[in-house]
């Protein structure tokens, strides 16, 4: 039996990541990354750059993508509860511009692997969370892209947090889902 349980979403290719947890009375273990089981779960990246973020209720980051230097993303949290967002920005794919939504958090370790084509964000449910997320290429300024978290084309149902969203002046100036031509995924 292998230690992970790969759980398909509506959005194939996005996929939750459920690791085998051994705990006791002094804590647990869990492996969070096996290349040849994730590879056979037909997840065969290689992850170069990883990242770590620190965020308190309300934060909404995204939703982020790069024109160039596109980047799939394993995602988990190791503090606290978000509810994690991936938009399909692939124009031939018969789910553009659907989303698929799912809470992780650090009580049930699930991850979430998004590839290469999607936009991403998430919003803290929780007081504070620790975001951590591996990346296939690496972060390039100069190819930041996104959709605004509320664009009414893609309708994305961000769960109440209990207090206003708090987003970056950045995410308040992307251009809308329709104003957007993404021949950048194309290839995807």
């Amino acid at each position: 039996m292998g230690k992970f349980n790969f759980v398909a979403t509506e959005i194939p290719g996005v996929t939750v990541i459920e690791p085998s947890v051994f705990g006791d009375d002094r804590g647990y273990f869990m492996e969070t990354y096996q290349k040849d089981e994730f590879a056979a779960a037909g997840i065969d990246k290689e992850f170069v750059q990883d990242n770590q973020s620190r965020s308190t209720k309300g934060v909404l980051r995204g939703l982020h993508f790069q024109t160039k230097h596109t980047q799939g993303k394993l995602v988990r949290v190791i503090l606290g509860e978000v509810f994690d967002v991936a938009v399909d920005c692939r124009p031939n794919s018969a789910t553009f511009g659907k989303w698929v939504g799912v809470t992780l958090s650090a009580e049930n370790k699930k991850m979430l692997y998004i590839p290469e084509g999607f936009a991403h964000g998430f919003v803290v449910l929780s007081d504070v969370a620790e975001f951590t997320y591996k990346c296939t290429d690496v972060y390039d300024p100069t190819a930041e892209g996104g959709i605004p978290y509320n664009d009414p084309t893609v309708a994305v149902q961000w769960p109440d947090c209990g207090c206003a969203h708090k987003t970056s002046a950045k995410d308040t100036q992307h251009t809308p889902f329709a104003d957007q031509k993404f021949e950048y995924f194309e290839k995807y």
